[in-house]
């Protein structure tokens, strides 16, 4: 049986996660950058980056644009709670489970 905080810990907080990257490289940002940004391991962005993690889940466009916000904020220095803006994301997820098919 899974429990819905698995689903959570191994699958969606790493696509979040790997989505912001991916953005935030669209933006610009270097993967040293990056990872400065979201606290993380250089290598672990190349990991998201090169979809070796966090590849499990598809957004729809609505989550796409919130997360497309959330890094275009977080360059221009916004973003005051990353953990809060994430949950955020999560919970908009939890809401409505057609945000997101497993890939």
């Amino acid at each position: 049986m899974e429990l819905p905080c698995q689903k959570i810990v191994w699958d969606v907080l790493p696509a979040i996660r790997a989505a912001i990257a991916e953005e935030l490289l669209n933006c610009g940002l270097s993967q040293q950058q990056i990872a400065k940004e979201l606290d993380m391991a250089p290598s672990a962005v190349s990991q998201y980056l090169s979809k070796k993690r966090g590849y499990r889940i598809i957004f729809d466009e609505d989550i796409k644009k919130t997360i497309r916000t959330l890094a275009e904020e977080m360059k221009e220095g916004k973003v005051n709670d990353l953990t809060g803006r994430i949950c955020n994301i999560c919970q908009q997820l939890r809401k409505d489970e057609q945000h997101c098919i497993n890939g």
